[in-house]
């Protein structure tokens, strides 16, 4: 998701699914407190598209939209390692091999600057680099490396001036420690091979050997153990073309380190798995179990680059999505995979649910009041802190949106208190601010697909072992509901079907005289003891209700006592 894991994960604050503007502006309200006191990674996000009103309300208080998350089912991106300790294709073996022995890894990715996925690279892979498989002379002598690269694992110093070549070629090591006599027949045979140029010899203080190596033309001298040729020597080697390099390290050692000068990507492992970033857990345990492979590089799904890593044990009991509940407590009306994640606090004005479990202790907070942007506000004021200018305007409009204007029956003294508080950090004219805003975005003269506006702000409840669905718009009058009521009944009568309801219901409220009309299809036992004035088969007159929660439903629940 192996170091353990170091970075910390976001908490996201989400409200209900069809989220109205308390929903959204709340969530923003909150994941503000939160940012502002000890979980700085504290995110406002959102589970369903917003209200043209809730537009406007952002737009008015410039704050972006939420993010849009459908799902907090942990996936491969949620729960992999983004902390990777990781090499280039382009580094070497000693490179690779200390960052994998310094961090206990067995596997390492191979990732170029802009993260490019090149491959895996394990630690077996690197005994190839040391020692090839096809056991010849000429392969065991040979290392394809470069000048630069070779100088820099052994920690040599150019003593001939030149600026050492980066291109890789095929090196020959020879050790200059047999006798003279020998080491000159030795050079003589690579000549007439004609491959003389390829040699790296290696040795320590021994002139005439450094000699005859320089004087043959091949393309290295290494003196060790900190070791300098004399300026003849330097000379004749400036003329051959030979590079000398002079390192501290010891003649036995330095064949070894050169060998260590080649590059990974000679080795890279290509026949590997990898998850994109939305797998989710179920399918990662499934692809995992099924491979031999230690470790799963995650791809972003965009750009197809590498953004993490994954291994086994990391799927064992992985972290879950930290998520922060805003006006409600119901998993029904959660956002999906809620059930999987790890909540961490719950901020609701509405009667406690008998879903909601979770494994840890929680802060829970459920008062009756007219919105949850009132609860939240109450936690700013709590703590002698205020919100910012943005965040305050967002908290004004969930309060006069879900209180209309504290005329709702639901309306508490502190949805007044808090109201009055934020209005001036807010620096705005509550009653000016209220008619901007349901004048915004009518759903009924916007020519808004019926689907859209069933769905705009909509519910569902269990009752009495029956399922119902409410959803609620609010209109400066009922302009408009005519020509679209046909349309919004069958929109109600197919998620009737659909979802198996007992009750589908659109409370439409006139904000203006407080009043309402229901339209309800369903049971038809249950729609005749609807209490309201019944104008048509499904059309109410609901007068004096503008509160879904402590109007309507009652009225729908009583209507269900009777089967």
């Amino acid at each position: 998701m192996i170091p353990e894991q170091t970075e910390k994960r976001p908490i996201y604050v989400i409200g209900h699914q069809n989220p109205d503007t308390d929903a959204i502006c709340s969530a923003i309200g909150n994941a503000e407190f939160l940012r502002t006191h000890g979980e700085p990674d504290a995110i406002a996000a959102r589970c369903g598209e917003m209200t043209l009103r809730t537009s406007w309300v952002l737009e008015k208080a410039g704050v972006p939209e939420p993010v849009l998350i459908h799902d907090v089912t942990p996936t491969a991106g949620t729960i992999c390692r983004r902390d990777v300790i990781s090499v280039s294709p382009d580094d070497t073996f000693l490179t690779a091999y200390r960052r994998m022995t310094e961090n206990s890894l067995q596997t390492i990715p191979v990732i170029d600057a802009d993260r490019n996925l090149h491959g895996l690279l394990r630690y077996f892979d690197l005994l190839s680099l040391l020692m090839p498989l096809n056991m010849t002379e000429m392969n065991v002598r040979s290392v394809f490396s470069s000048l630069s690269n070779i100088a820099g694992t052994i920690d040599g110093k150019c003593l001939t001036g030149e600026t050492l070549s980066e291109e890789e070629t095929q090196n020959i090591l020879l050790v200059g420690a047999s006798s003279e006599p020998s080491v000159r027949t030795r050079l003589a045979n690579y000549k007439r091979k004609g491959i003389v140029q390829d040699l790296v010899v290696i040795c320590g203080d021994r002139p005439n050997v450094q000699l005859y190596a320089v004087e043959h033309g091949v393309r290295a001298l290494v003196t060790t153990a900190g070791s300098s040729p004399s300026l003849d020597i330097i000379e004749t080697a400036q003329a051959t073309g030979t590079c000398i390099l002079s390192t501290p390290w010891d003649t036995a050692s330095v064949g070894q380190l050169i060998r260590c000068s080649r590059k990974v990507r000679e080795q890279v492992h290509t026949d590997y798995a990898v998850f994109p970033e939305n797998m989710p857990l179920p399918e990662l345990r499934q692809a995992a179990v099924k491979r031999k492979q230690a470790l799963f590089p995650v791809m972003s799904v965009k750009t197809n680059k590498m953004i993490g890593v994954l291994s086994k044990t990391d799927l064992v009991d992985p972290p879950r999505t930290r998520v922060a509940l805003v006006d409600h407590n119901e998993f029904s009306q959660a956002v999906k995979g809620v059930e999987k994640a790890g909540v961490v606090e719950v901020k609701d004005r509405r009667c406690w649910g008998t879903q909601l479990s979770t494994r840890d202790p929680i802060r829970f907070l459920n008062e009756p009041v007219g919105s949850t942007s009132t609860l939240v506000a109450r936690r700013f004021y709590h703590r002698d802190a205020e919100p910012s200018r943005s965040t305050a305007i967002c908290l004004c409009a969930g309060i006069l949106s879900d209180t209309l204007n504290l005329t709702s029956p639901t309306t508490a003294r502190a949805d007044r208190e808090m109201l009055e508080w934020l209005t001036g950090i807010a620096k705005i004219d509550a009653k000016k601010f209220t008619e901007e805003f349901f004048a915004t975005g009518s759903l009924l003269r916007s020519k808004t697909a019926p689907s859209a506006i069933v769905q705009a702000d909509r519910k569902t409840f269990t009752e009495y072992g029956h399922k119902i669905s409410i959803s609620q718009i609010e209109e400066i009058g009922m302009y408009g509901l005519k020509e679209v009521q046909e349309d919004l009944l069958e929109e109600l009568r197919k998620l009737e079907k659909e979802e198996d309801l007992k009750l589908a219901c659109l409370l439409v409220t006139d904000i203006v005289t407080h009043d309402s009309m229901l339209l309800a299809v369903g049971d038809e036992e249950v729609l005749e003891h609807i209490e309201y004035e019944r104008l048509d088969p499904n059309l109410f007159a609901a007068k004096d209700v503008v509160s879904r929660k402590k109007q309507l439903f009652p009225a729908i629940s009583r209507a269900l006592k009777v089967l």
